[in-house]
C-alpha cells in the first residue's frame, strides 16, 4: 500500500494562488452564469452552469486547484492498495456542514448510495460506476444497496472498493456526483432538503438566495477549513442566455466575469478591452446529435452525408471568429493515455469531394431533388449556437437537405434531447475527468447522455473490455477500436473542439485559464 496524496498539496496551492493580495477587498463577485440551474442538489444537475454553483457550495474528497487539477478536499490524505482496488480516505479534522454538524464518512456513503439508488434517477450516476456494484445497483440488478463498495470504517475513514483498477478514479472524484450530502438534513426534509433555509453544504460557500430565472447568491462559509484564505465574501450567479446583453452589462460594470461572449465581438474586445477576453484550449467537444432510432437517420449513410457536408474548416475562424479547431474525432486531442485521436477516413478529402460524396450517399438512400431530405435542427438559445446552425443549414442546402431551425431555452432543449424527440440537435460535452472513456461513454447503449441513442454491441463490448484492462497501452488500443467503429457509423457529428471563452475584469485576480474551464471562487480575489 502506498500513500498517494496529502493535504500539503493544498497548502502549496494556497501559497501560489490563494495568498491575500494587499489590494484585495471583501466583496461579492458578480458572475454571468448563462442558463437557469435545475437544482442545487448534486444528484439533479448536469451542466457546467450548474457546476459553477454546486462546486462552490459543496466539496468532495478531492477538489480542484486553480489549474483544475485534483488536490485534497474534504480528505486530508488517501492510500491505494497494491492491486489498485481499495482506496482509503482519511477525512480532515473538524470539517463540518454549514449548520455546524460534523461531516463524516457516513455522509459520503449515504451520498454514493443515494446516487446509485434507481429511485433517485441521477442521470450522471454512471460516472461513479468504477465503484464496486455501482452499475448493478443503479440498473436494479442488485437490490442490496449496502453492497455498494463505499464503507465508513469510522467517522473519519472512508473505504472505497472498485470493480477494477481505474486510472482516472481520483479525477472522477472531483465531480459533483462524488460530493457528500448532509444525511441528517436529507432524511429529515426529504426532497425539500435542497431549499434555501433547509440546505446545509460543506464547500467554501453556502447559498443564501435562489430566484429561479434570475440568480443564485452565495456567501462565504466561515466554517470551511480554508476560510482564512478565502477573500471573496460571496458570489452572485446571474441567469442570462443573451450574450450580447451580458456583454453590455459587463461593460456597465454589473458583471465581473462573463462565462461566454458573442464571438462576433471578439475582435472589438481585443481592441477595446485588451486582455479581458480570454480564449484558451478546452477539453470539450461541440457536436450535433442525430436520432439513430428514427428513419431515415437510422441509416448510417444519411448520418455520414450530414457529417461530410459540414465545412468545419470555416466555423472556427469565420463563423465564430475565435479559431476553434475542426473536429474529425469523437475524443478531443490531449486526453491522458490515449495518443493521437482516431479520425474519420474522409478527413483529408477536399470539401468539394466531400459534398459530391454526400450527394451520392443521399441519392443511394432515396433522396433527390424531387424527394429532398427534410429535418429539424434544434439548438438551445444562444447567439453562437444560432450562428453555427444557420451556417450549417446553408452548407446542407446545396446537398439537397431542407432544414427547419428550432430553438428553445437550455433547460427545455436538453430535456428534449434526453427524451429523444429530435431529428438533429446541438450538444456539447466538457470533460469531467481526463480520460477518453468520458467521451466514448456518450455513445454507449443505455447511457442517458447518449442523446442520439446510438447502439452497437461491439462498441459496448470494447468499452467494457477496456475498462477491465490494467495495461494502459492495451486499454488505449481497445478504446481506439471502439472510437473507430462509432466514427465509421457516424454515430453523431463532431464539429469542433471547444475553446473556453471568458471575459474577466481587471479587478479579478487569480483567474487561471485551464483545460477544464473550472474557476472556483475560493481561488479568486477582487481588487478595488
Amino acid at each position: 500500500m502506498k500513500i498517494i496524496q496529502q493535504a500539503a498539496a493544498c497548502t502549496l496551492a494556497l501559497m501560489l494562488y490563494g495568498a491575500i493580495s494587499a489590494t484585495a477587498w471583501a466583496a461579492t463577485i458578480n458572475i454571468h452564469n448563462g442558463a437557469d440551474p435545475t437544482s442545487l442538489d448534486p444528484h439533479k444537475v448536469s451542466g457546467d452552469w450548474e457546476n459553477r454553483i454546486v462546486g462552490d457550495i459543496f466539496e468532495g474528497l478531492v477538489t480542484e486547484d486553480p489549474n483544475a487539477e485534483a488536490i485534497p478536499g474534504q480528505a486530508a490524505s488517501w492510500t491505494v492498495s497494491d492491486d489498485g482496488l481499495v482506496y482509503t480516505f482519511t477525512l480532515r479534522d473538524g470539517i463540518q456542514w454549514t449548520d455546524g454538524t460534523p461531516v463524516t464518512a457516513n455522509d459520503f456513503v449515504f451520498a454514493f448510495q443515494r446516487l446509485m439508488d434507481p429511485a433517485t434517477a441521477a442521470s450522471y450516476a454512471y460516472l461513479q460506476y468504477p465503484i464496486k456494484n455501482a452499475e448493478g445497483i443503479n440498473a436494479g440488478d442488485i437490490t442490496d444497496i449496502a453492497s455498494l463498495g463505499a464503507k465508513a470504517i469510522d467517522d473519519t475513514t472512508l473505504e472505497i472498493t472498485l470493480e477494477q483498477p481505474t486510472p482516472y478514479f481520483i479525477g472522477a472524484l472531483t465531480h459533483y456526483t462524488a460530493f457528500p450530502l448532509p444525511k441528517h438534513v436529507v432524511e429529515e426534509k426529504g426532497e425539500e432538503w435542497v431549499k434555501i433555509g433547509n440546505i446545509a453544504t460543506n464547500g467554501p460557500y453556502k447559498p443564501t438566495e435562489w430566484v429561479p430565472g434570475s440568480h443564485v447568491t452565495t456567501v462565504k462559509n466561515d466554517g470551511h477549513y480554508d476560510a482564512a484564505n478565502i477573500t471573496i465574501d460571496g458570489a452572485k450567479f446571474f441567469v442570462l442566455e443573451d450574450e450580447s446583453a451580458a456583454l453590455k452589462r459587463y461593460r456597465a460594470g454589473e458583471f465581473d466575469i462573463l462565462t461566454d461572449f458573442p464571438t462576433d465581438q471578439y475582435d472589438w474586445m481585443q481592441e477595446n478591452l485588451p486582455g479581458e477576453a480570454r480564449v484558451a484550449p478546452f477539453a470539450g467537444l461541440y457536436y450535433y446529435v442525430v436520432n439513430n432510432t428514427k428513419a431515415p437517420f437510422d441509416n448510417p449513410d444519411v448520418r455520414k452525408a450530414l457529417s461530410m457536408s459540414i465545412n468545419r474548416e470555416v466555423i472556427g475562424p469565420q463563423i465564430l471568429g475565435t479559431g476553434e479547431i475542426p473536429a474529425y474525432s469523437w475524443v478531443p486531442p490531449g486526453m491522458a493515455n490515449y495518443g493521437d485521436p482516431v479520425e474519420v477516413d474522409w478527413k483529408d478529402m477536399s470539401y468539394g469531394d466531400k459534398v459530391a460524396m454526400a450527394k451520392e450517399l443521399l441519392t443511394g438512400a432515396g433522396f433527390n431533388a424531387d424527394n429532398p431530405l427534410k429535418l429539424q435542427l434544434r439548438y438551445n438559445t444562444n447567439e453562437n449556437h444560432k450562428r453555427i446552425a444557420i451556417a450549417i443549414a446553408a452548407m446542407w442546402k446545396p446537398v439537397g437537405i431542407e432544414v427547419e431551425l428550432y430553438n428553445t431555452e437550455t433547460k427545455v432543449h436538453y430535456e428534449e434531447l434526453q427524451n429523444n424527440i429530435v431529428d438533429v440537435g446541438r450538444a456539447g460535452w466538457l470533460a469531467d475527468y481526463n480520460d477518453a472513456d468520458n467521451f466514448l461513454n456518450l455513445l454507449k447503449s443505455d447511457i442517458q447522455y447518449n442523446y442520439g441513442r446510438y447502439s452497437n454491441s461491439e462498441f459496448d463490448a470494447l468499452l467494457n473490455k477496456a475498462n477491465e484492462t490494467t495495461d494502459l497501452t492495451a486499454r488505449s488500443e481497445l478504446l481506439r477500436e471502439a472510437e473507430a467503429i462509432a466514427l465509421n457509423e457516424s454515430a453523431s457529428i463532431p464539429i469542433y473542439y471547444y475553446l473556453s471563452r471568458n471575459v474577466v475584469s481587471p479587478k479579478v485576480e487569480g483567474f487561471v485559464d485551464n483545460a477544464f474551464d473550472i474557476h472556483r471562487t475560493r481561488w479568486l480575489t477582487l481588487s478595488e
